[in-house]
């Protein structure tokens, strides 16, 4: 016994010392990159490689520290000397930045390529240990064709690469990994994940939670709603659903459940919102900065021009969770002290409004009304955060003279502070990491020439017709969300599908970039694979494929609406004024009208049923896509009709068609 007490003391040990150098890393990393933020004493791509080493540090220490205290220490083993690899390699780019970039263009030294080698091989055992072999399979297809593309017969093929030209692509030039994604990451992404981490650490979310069950009090499907609003919230700012649907779903799943609903009906809300929370403003789940350096416009461009289908989206899902919940056997009651011992006083409501309302109004008025840079404005929300953050509590202390200490509680929020700094690098790593592969396989695709290639091979497929020409890019965006973030899947299509759509079929790049954005989300709930369904349904210990099956009937605009953009252009505007608004209530009620075939519960027998969800979803989706205000009004009128009928028969008028309706 004793030889096992001598032998954990170490480990236990260790395990504490990682824990405080994560701390420390994290601490000077965000340390380095607020300094940039506001000096930008250094070029963006120079600033970019040290970018990446300091978050790979970061990374690469927790990852241990957990490996370790889970006893696989052969994986702790190999994180190590692959992150240091990449960390040599950006201390030595940075370092030798005007040689590398300016002198040295088109070729490197031997050793230069040796450390490229080192750093391809880590970044796709990072890459597989976080996203698994779907993404790496794509990855290593991806190199497989660069280098070989002469043996690729027919419009795909090109003329091949050697080792060195890859190696140049991808690291030595600075183009690949370091290239425009990751300073796009290291720039205007990161500030705002630590903006996340703060507000986990501050308490916002528990805040967001709190307001979720007053307003479900108010509302049938109570509990399901509040794992929407929570979930959506949180999933704008993490940019993963899965992550999304682990973090949120291990709350509101069992809640759902304990009020009596079914797993598989719980664990498909959880999935569709952890996924539909990608689409909403501000952060959208860090694919608008992309999209706004794509486009070259502003950042707050992007996310007005996403108002409109967000909101659509939204109202659509909680109307259909609506119907799905009051389907059910549950109850749907939420008794507030099930879930926090005490209510919030009115000062503590008004000083939580500040410390949070404060940090928030700044951001908005610095992007949209003093037009300042997505960096910029980050910046001095983080500040305003951790400024409002620490002092808040402590004044709150002071007024309402509670008796306890205000130094007290300051010294708490600075560790709160603390907190959140490390929880903003943690956040981030992984979305940093796929970033800067992707960013590498970007450039590979811009030397090969494959996105015109693409572009001719979808045009023959389909014929000229637009219609089949977006069908087929989502299918594509679906396949490329297999196992990665929607921003990487949106990245892909975006260079691969979205020229095509602008040059070739006249889209507008805004609604042609919306469109690969929506149909990139479906991954997370689209079968067979369907991350987020996977989890949510491990979490509530349901059937996957009833899973996915409850997520599709309540997420079914979804798949309709980067259809409706492209006949709908005035959905997607970055200037939107009554037309966009007149345009999206006619789509919104062709979703409602989907979610309403597919979902309320008809009292009709089962034929019927069946009949009349077909009959309504259809006309649904003919509301939603078909161009014509007209046949929109038309089918608007009949769902309507429908609508009436249906509550005249649970009234007791007895109909031909709505035989045992009325109970």
């Amino acid at each position: 016994m004793s030889t096992d007490t001598a032998s954990a003391e170490p480990e236990s040990g260790l395990l504490r010392g990682l824990n405080v150098t994560v701390t420390a890393a994290a601490l000077l990393f965000w340390a380095g990159v607020l300094y940039w933020a506001q000096t930008q004493a250094i070029s963006q791509v120079r600033y970019a490689t040290a970018f990446v080493g300091g978050i790979m540090t970061v990374y690469a220490l927790n990852e241990t520290r957990l490996a370790i205290a889970d006893g696989d220490w052969i994986d702790g083993a190999v994180l190590i000397p692959a992150s240091l690899a990449l960390m040599t390699a950006s201390a030595f780019f940075a370092v030798n930045f005007q040689d590398v970039y300016l002198q040295r263009q088109g070729y490197a030294l031997e050793h230069e390529y040796m450390l490229a080698r080192l750093v391809i091989l880590s970044l796709m055992y990072l890459t597989w240990r976080e996203f698994g072999n779907v993404f790496l399979g794509l990855i290593f297809a991806v190199f497989g064709y660069a280098m070989y593309g002469n043996l690729v017969p027919g419009v795909l093929g090109h003329a091949g690469m050697q080792q060195a030209t890859l190696l140049q692509a991808t690291v030595t030039d600075l183009y690949g990994f370091y290239g425009s994604l990751t300073q796009i990451t290291a720039s205007w992404i990161a500030p705002f994940l630590l903006y996340a981490g703060l507000l986990f650490a501050y308490g916002a979310f528990d805040l967001i939670l709190r307001v979720a069950i007053v307003a479900a009090k108010y509302i049938e499907s109570g509990i399901a709603q509040t794992a929407v609003l929570s979930s959506a919230v949180i999933g704008s700012i993490n940019g993963s659903y899965t992550a999304n649907a682990a973090m949120t779903g291990s709350f509101t799943i069992p809640t759902m459940q304990e009020a009596g609903m079914s797993g598989h009906r719980a664990a498909g809300i959880e999935a569709v919102a952890s996924t539909s929370g990608q689409v909403l403003p501000p952060v959208m789940g860090a694919s608008a900065f992309v999209m706004a350096s794509y486009l070259g416009v502003p950042y707050l461009d992007i996310v007005v021009a996403g108002l409109t289908p967000a909101a659509i989206l939204v109202v659509a899902i909680s109307i259909g969770v609506h119907y799905l919940a009051i389907s059910d056997s549950s109850s749907q009651d939420m008794e507030f002290s099930e879930f926090f011992d005490d209510e919030l006083s009115t000062e503590k409501k008004v000083f939580e409004a500040l410390r949070f309302g404060v940090p928030f109004g700044i951001l908005i008025y610095l992007l949209g009304v003093a037009q300042y840079t997505v960096m910029t404005s980050a910046l001095y929300t983080v500040v305003a955060m951790m400024v409002t953050g620490v002092l808040m509590p402590p004044l709150q202390r002071v007024v309402d003279n509670s008796g306890t200490s205000p130094i007290g509680e300051l010294v708490t929020q600075v560790k709160n502070t603390v907190h959140g700094i490390r929880r903003g690098a943690i956040i981030l790593a992984p979305i940093a990491i796929i970033l800067v592969v992707i960013s590498g396989v970007v450039n590979l695709f811009s030397t090969t020439g494959i996105p015109a290639k693409i572009a001719l091979l979808l045009i023959n497929i389909s014929g000229g017709v637009l219609l089949f020409a977006v069908l087929l890019g989502m299918v594509v965006a679906i396949l490329m969300g297999v196992g990665m973030p929607t921003v990487a899947a949106y990245v892909i299509v975006a260079i691969l599908i979205v020229p095509t759509f602008v040059s070739d079929f006249n889209v507008a790049p805004i609604t042609a970039h919306y469109t690969m954005f929506y149909a990139a989300i479906l991954a997370g709930i689209t079968p067979p694979v369907a991350t987020a369904a996977v989890i949510a349904a491990g979490i509530a210990e349901a059937n996957f494929w009833r899973t996915c099956g409850a997520a599709i009937r309540i997420a079914a605009p979804l798949f309709v609406l980067p259809v409706a953009f492209v006949y709908n252009p005035a959905l997607i505007s970055m200037d939107p004024g009554l037309n966009t608004l007149y345009v999206g209530l006619l789509v919104l009620l062709g979703a409602v009208t989907i979610i309403y075939g597919l979902n309320y519960p008809f009292k009709m027998r089962p034929g019927r049923k069946v009949g009349a969800r077909a009959l309504l979803a259809t006309l649904g989706v003919l509301i939603m896509a078909y161009p014509s205000d007209l046949a929109k009004i038309a089918g608007i009128a009949a769902f309507a009709a429908v609508f009436v009928a249906e509550k005249v028969m649970i009234r007791g008028l007895k109909l031909p068609f709505g035989r045992g309706a009325s109970q």
